[in-house]
Parts: structure tokens; sequence; C-alpha cells
């Protein structure tokens, strides 16, 4: 995938204002550590991650990911009537049917004439989302596009915390498959995304590479409790992932798709001045920079204050480094994006 004429126009984040600390997360899973003797403190070394936030309770992601799409639009000083597609990428969902980017479409008030889908591929679905509206974009079927995402991870950390407390089978082997779970904070992005004839920042999405493993799906996997018997509870939602098989596969895989990204774009290492990655931990973190052999310190980082905050990551990291002046005109940024199932998308932006 390689664009000529598509520019991020702008790119928001929207957090919520409670944070939720590891050690509060902890202090709630006490009688599960007394009983297996876990040493306290285990989650923040395991993760690198000290705090995240949460929505308010009955908040849903089409909420927050509204609340991004009009400070994108804002941003950009984009019309509504300009927006020739609407996207909602993120993997919570307001709920199964109708898409949630209706209700966006309803909460931003777009156009009756703005096309409007959701795309969901885990943690990438933001990135695969961009992809798609770009290569509408490239072919001039619109002029510009709105791509949103809400994650609300509150209910999946409130259900393991309970399933973790009831579950008096647990050992300290197989608590650990819940662990990232536990990792997950809230927040929303949004990008608005232009042909270059009508952008004012010029900031040019080059394209990138992607690749796929799909035996590896099975290395995190989240669904309502009860799917497989018929007897669901909407009340529990569970995750189970072998972080370490994940966390090597997936850098296996970004390996390979850096190197085909560099090719496809023409670039070397030290040609990107700021990389933004998917917002996991330390261990991924130094696990991916080590075997790209790229210089750590042109990372950008926010997984020790946000936590993983899913599709949200990515783009609400590259948004706060903007607001933090990382970037000069012309510098080129890569966007390093891994997602369970196992894909991996990796952009260049000539900023």
């Amino acid at each position: 995938m390689v664009f000529k004429d598509v520019c991020i126009e702008a790119v928001v984040n929207v957090l919520p204002d409670e944070i939720v600390t590891s050690e509060m997360i902890e202090e709630r899973l006490s009688p599960v550590y007394n009983r297996l003797k876990l040493p306290y403190g285990r989650l923040e070394l395991f993760s690198g991650i000290k705090e995240r936030r949460f929505c308010k309770p009955g908040t849903v992601p089409s909420d927050i990911a509204a609340q991004a799409g009009l400070k994108a639009l804002k941003k950009a000083a984009i019309s509504k009537e300009d927006i020739g597609c609407l996207v909602n990428s993120s993997v919570c969902r307001d709920f199964l049917e109708p898409a949630t980017a209706s209700v966006v479409h309803e909460k931003v008030g777009l156009s009756e004439k703005t096309m409007i889908f959701d795309v969901s591929n885990a943690c990438l679905g933001f990135m695969n989302a961009m992809m798609v509206v770009a290569n509408m974009i490239e072919r001039r079927v619109i002029g510009a596009a709105l791509v949103v995402a809400g994650e609300n991870g509150r209910p999946l950390v409130e259900s393991t915390v309970k399933f973790l407390l009831e579950d008096k089978s647990l050992t300290r082997k197989s608590i650990k498959n819940s662990f990232a779970s536990l990792t997950i904070g809230s927040g929303a992005a949004a990008a608005v995304l232009v042909h270059s004839s009508i952008s004012k920042t010029e900031h040019y999405l080059l394209g990138g590479g992607y690749l796929v493993e799909s035996k590896y799906n099975n290395l995190c996997q989240g669904d309502l409790v009860g799917r497989d018997s018929g007897d669901i509870d909407p009340d529990k939602l569970l995750m189970n992932t072998d972080s370490e098989a994940l966390l090597n596969a997936g850098c296996s895989l970004a390996k390979r798709t850096w190197e085909s990204t560099k090719e496809l774009l023409k670039i070397e290492n030290d040609d990107v001045k700021r990389f933004f990655c998917h917002q996991v931990g330390n261990a991924h973190r130094n696990l991916l920079f080590k075997t790209l052999e790229i210089d750590v310190d042109k990372d950008m980082s926010t997984f020790s204050y946000l936590g993983n905050m899913g599709s949200v990551s990515l783009p609400a990291t590259l948004s706060i480094g903007e607001e933090e002046g990382l970037m000069k005109k012309n510098d080129l940024v890569a966007l390093l994006g891994i997602g369970s199932g196992i894909n991996c998308m990796m952009l260049g932006v000539r900023w």
C-alpha cells in the first residue's frame, strides 16, 4: 500500500478522568494474592503499567468515540457535510447490531450522505480503518473521512476481578492468562483524513506493509462467558491471553512486516525520527525495539499511565506526541501496530 495524495488532517485523543492504579486492583484481589502467595506489585512489575483510565459506569463506546470525532472535526476545521465516510474501529461496541458507527454518526451529526460502518480487528482496528478510507480518498471516491474508536475497559477489568475472586481452583500458573486483562484502560481517539488538495497540515500518509499469521488466533481470545454452552452471561466478559507466546509470535511477525514496509517505502531505520507503537507494556516495548533493531529512545510511550487501550492506544499516543511537540515539519514518523489474530500493520507518515 502506497499513497501519494492522502493526509492526516487531525488526530486527537479523549481520556476519562477516573484513574485506577495497579495497586488499587491488587488491593481488591488481596484474597487471591494471599491464598496463592503472590507478591504485591506483581501487576505493575509484569507490565510496567502503573495506572489506567476508566470511563464512568454506564458509558458506552459511542459516547467517547463521538466526543473524539467532534474534537477531530473541530481541529481539522472540516465541515460535517464534507465527511464522505465514517468508520468506527474499536473492539468495544454498543451492541452487536446495528453498527456502532450509526450511533456515532447520530451523536456527531454527520450528513445522511456519509457512508458509515464498523471495522473491528482487535488492537489493529483503527489502523485498518485508516487504510480503508485512505484507499477511498486516494481514488477520489471521497474527499475526507473520519475514523473513530472508543474503548471502555472497565467491564473487562471488573469481570476479570470478579472471576478471579470467585474461582477457587486458580493456581499460580493458571492465573497468568488473566493478568493481561487487568492492564486494559479506557479512552478514545479520532482522525480526520483528507485528500492532499484540501489539506492544510500536509501530514502525508505514505502507506506501509501488512502481514498476518492467523495460526496464532488462539493466543488472545475474549468473549462473553457461556458462549460455548449457550448459557451466556451478558454481564461477564473475560479474555484469556498467553502473554509470553503472543509477545514472541507478535514480535517475530513485526520484524518481517517492518522489513517489507521499509522496502515498500524505500526507508531505513535511521530515517525515522519518531516511532508510535501499540501500547502493551514494558516487555513488548523492549523486545519489539530489540527485534526491529531500532533506537528505543525514538519511542513515544504512554502505557505506564494509560494502560492498554486496545485500538485507541496507538492513535491516542500519536495525538499526545503531537501535543507535546515531538514531531517537526517533514519528520518521518512510523506507526507500528500489532493486534491479536495475529495481525501486523506498519505505516509511514511524512509529518
